[in-house]
């Protein structure tokens, strides 16, 4: 029994802070773009990867 008193204020401590990282990530704009990356490996983007000449193949 004794134990609950280190580990309830623990667990609201990790809840707490869990809580407010959630809300900075909400207002630092992590969220915004949630289709942006699926999309994003539709496109084809290859030709700006390799360097021109020197075609291995």
């Amino acid at each position: 029994m004794s134990m609950l008193l280190y580990l309830v204020p623990v667990a609201l401590f990790l809840g707490g802070s869990a809580l407010l990282a959630f809300l900075w990530a909400l207002r630092a704009g992590q969220y915004d773009d949630l289709d942006g990356a699926a999309e994003r490996i539709l496109f084809d983007d290859d030709s700006d990867a390799r360097p021109h000449g020197n075609n291995p193949l």
